[in-house]
Protein backbone atom coordinates (compact mmCIF):
# COMPACT_ATOMS: atom_id res chain seq x y z
CA UNK A 1 0.00 0.00 0.00
CA UNK A 2 2.57 2.43 0.79
CA UNK A 3 4.38 1.97 -2.61
CA UNK A 4 1.09 2.96 -4.35
CA UNK A 5 0.42 5.86 -1.86
CA UNK A 6 3.54 7.30 -2.22
CA UNK A 7 2.72 6.78 -6.79
CA UNK A 8 -0.37 8.98 -5.56
CA UNK A 9 1.97 11.54 -3.58
CA UNK A 10 3.77 12.18 -6.68
CA UNK A 11 0.87 12.75 -8.94
CA UNK A 12 -1.13 14.92 -6.91
CA UNK A 13 2.26 16.86 -6.51
CA UNK A 14 2.74 16.96 -10.19
CA UNK A 15 -0.95 17.48 -10.80
CA UNK A 16 -0.94 20.29 -8.95
CA UNK A 17 1.20 22.10 -11.51
CA UNK A 18 -0.75 21.55 -13.67
CA UNK A 19 2.19 21.11 -16.71
CA UNK A 20 0.84 17.63 -18.03
CA UNK A 21 -2.20 18.40 -19.69
CA UNK A 22 -2.66 21.77 -20.74
CA UNK A 23 -1.25 24.96 -20.18
CA UNK A 24 0.56 25.78 -16.70
CA UNK A 25 -0.92 28.95 -14.61
CA UNK A 26 2.34 30.21 -14.63
CA UNK A 27 1.90 30.49 -18.50
CA UNK A 28 -1.24 31.47 -18.16
CA UNK A 29 -0.33 34.87 -16.40
CA UNK A 30 2.84 35.90 -17.81
CA UNK A 31 3.19 38.81 -20.08
CA UNK A 32 -0.56 40.00 -19.95
CA UNK A 33 0.08 43.93 -20.39
CA UNK A 34 -1.08 46.37 -17.04
CA UNK A 35 -4.33 47.47 -19.18
CA UNK A 36 -5.50 44.10 -20.34
CA UNK A 37 -5.85 42.83 -16.82
CA UNK A 38 -8.68 44.58 -16.03
CA UNK A 39 -10.30 44.03 -19.67
CA UNK A 40 -13.41 41.70 -19.59
CA UNK A 41 -13.98 41.19 -23.46
CA UNK A 42 -17.36 41.00 -25.40
CA UNK A 43 -19.02 37.08 -24.13
CA UNK A 44 -17.12 36.63 -21.44
CA UNK A 45 -18.02 36.72 -17.66
CA UNK A 46 -14.81 37.78 -16.37
CA UNK A 47 -11.89 39.84 -16.66
CA UNK A 48 -8.26 38.35 -16.29
CA UNK A 49 -7.78 39.89 -13.38
CA UNK A 50 -11.40 38.31 -11.93
CA UNK A 51 -10.36 35.24 -12.86
CA UNK A 52 -6.73 35.24 -11.21
CA UNK A 53 -8.39 36.33 -8.07
CA UNK A 54 -11.05 34.11 -8.11
CA UNK A 55 -8.26 30.91 -8.47
CA UNK A 56 -6.38 32.56 -5.13
CA UNK A 57 -9.06 33.23 -2.98
CA UNK A 58 -10.95 29.86 -3.73
CA UNK A 59 -7.33 28.15 -3.54
CA UNK A 60 -6.53 29.74 -0.16
CA UNK A 61 -9.42 28.45 0.98
CA UNK A 62 -9.21 24.97 0.26
CA UNK A 63 -5.52 25.21 1.81
CA UNK A 64 -7.20 26.32 4.89
CA UNK A 65 -9.82 23.87 4.86
CA UNK A 66 -7.18 21.20 4.89
CA UNK A 67 -4.66 22.64 7.46
CA UNK A 68 -7.04 24.51 10.17
CA UNK A 69 -8.12 21.93 12.51
CA UNK A 70 -11.00 24.97 13.49
CA UNK A 71 -11.68 26.04 10.18
CA UNK A 72 -14.93 27.46 10.18
CA UNK A 73 -16.64 28.47 6.36
CA UNK A 74 -16.62 32.21 6.50
CA UNK A 75 -16.63 32.89 2.85
CA UNK A 76 -20.20 34.05 0.99
CA UNK A 77 -20.55 32.77 -2.28
CA UNK A 78 -20.61 33.80 -4.99
CA UNK A 79 -19.45 37.35 -3.23
CA UNK A 80 -16.70 36.77 -0.92
CA UNK A 81 -14.76 34.13 -3.90
CA UNK A 82 -15.19 36.76 -7.10
CA UNK A 83 -13.49 40.50 -7.01
CA UNK A 84 -16.31 43.11 -7.92
CA UNK A 85 -13.89 45.46 -9.70
CA UNK A 86 -12.86 43.79 -13.21
CA UNK A 87 -9.51 45.73 -12.70
CA UNK A 88 -6.83 44.97 -9.80
CA UNK A 89 -6.83 48.05 -7.76
CA UNK A 90 -3.01 48.90 -9.00
CA UNK A 91 0.17 47.65 -10.79
CA UNK A 92 1.10 45.11 -7.90
CA UNK A 93 -2.35 43.44 -7.22
CA UNK A 94 -1.45 41.17 -9.61
CA UNK A 95 1.49 40.17 -8.48
CA UNK A 96 0.81 39.78 -5.28
CA UNK A 97 -2.00 38.00 -6.04
CA UNK A 98 0.49 35.64 -8.79
CA UNK A 99 2.76 35.22 -5.87
CA UNK A 100 0.26 34.68 -3.35
CA UNK A 101 -1.31 31.54 -5.47
CA UNK A 102 1.82 30.06 -5.53
CA UNK A 103 3.06 29.89 -2.34
CA UNK A 104 -0.35 28.37 -1.44
CA UNK A 105 0.18 25.88 -4.54
CA UNK A 106 3.25 25.02 -2.49
CA UNK A 107 1.59 24.42 0.93
CA UNK A 108 -0.68 22.38 -0.50
CA UNK A 109 2.47 20.27 -2.52
CA UNK A 110 3.87 20.13 1.01
CA UNK A 111 0.99 19.16 2.39
CA UNK A 112 0.11 15.89 -0.12
CA UNK A 113 4.35 15.05 0.11
CA UNK A 114 4.18 14.77 3.99
CA UNK A 115 4.20 11.41 5.01
CA UNK A 116 2.61 12.09 8.41
CA UNK A 117 -0.67 12.81 6.51
CA UNK A 118 -3.19 10.50 5.54
CA UNK A 119 -4.46 11.30 2.06
CA UNK A 120 -7.26 8.82 2.44
CA UNK A 121 -7.93 10.29 5.93
CA UNK A 122 -10.73 13.06 6.42
CA UNK A 123 -8.97 16.92 6.76
CA UNK A 124 -8.75 18.31 10.01
CA UNK A 125 -12.38 20.24 9.70
CA UNK A 126 -13.87 17.64 7.24
CA UNK A 127 -16.67 16.04 6.74
CA UNK A 128 -18.00 13.07 5.41
CA UNK A 129 -16.27 11.58 2.67
CA UNK A 130 -13.90 14.80 3.03
CA UNK A 131 -10.32 13.59 2.25
CA UNK A 132 -7.28 15.02 1.83
CA UNK A 133 -7.52 13.46 -2.22
CA UNK A 134 -10.88 14.95 -2.50
CA UNK A 135 -9.46 18.38 -1.83
CA UNK A 136 -6.69 17.93 -3.40
CA UNK A 137 -8.93 17.11 -6.93
CA UNK A 138 -11.24 19.93 -6.19
CA UNK A 139 -8.48 22.34 -6.73
CA UNK A 140 -6.94 20.89 -9.17
CA UNK A 141 -10.46 20.71 -11.10
CA UNK A 142 -11.46 24.51 -9.73
CA UNK A 143 -7.87 25.87 -11.11
CA UNK A 144 -7.77 24.08 -14.64
CA UNK A 145 -11.34 25.05 -15.29
CA UNK A 146 -10.74 28.58 -14.18
CA UNK A 147 -7.16 28.49 -16.48
CA UNK A 148 -8.87 27.54 -19.36
CA UNK A 149 -11.19 30.66 -18.77
CA UNK A 150 -8.60 32.84 -18.65
CA UNK A 151 -6.89 31.11 -21.73
CA UNK A 152 -10.01 31.80 -23.69
CA UNK A 153 -9.96 35.03 -22.18
CA UNK A 154 -6.74 36.06 -23.36
CA UNK A 155 -7.66 34.82 -27.02
CA UNK A 156 -10.44 36.99 -27.15
CA UNK A 157 -8.50 39.92 -25.96
CA UNK A 158 -5.66 39.45 -28.61
CA UNK A 159 -3.19 39.27 -25.62
CA UNK A 160 -2.62 34.94 -26.27
CA UNK A 161 0.04 34.04 -28.43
Amino acid sequence: MSDSVDVLRAHLTRVLDWEQAHVGFDAAVAGLAHRERGMQPSGFQHSPWQLLEHMRIAQKDILDYCVDAHYVHKLTWPDDYWPTQPAPPDAQAWDESIAAFKADRQALKALVADPQIDLFGLVPAGKEQHTYVRAMLLVTDHNAYHLGQLVAVRRALGAWA
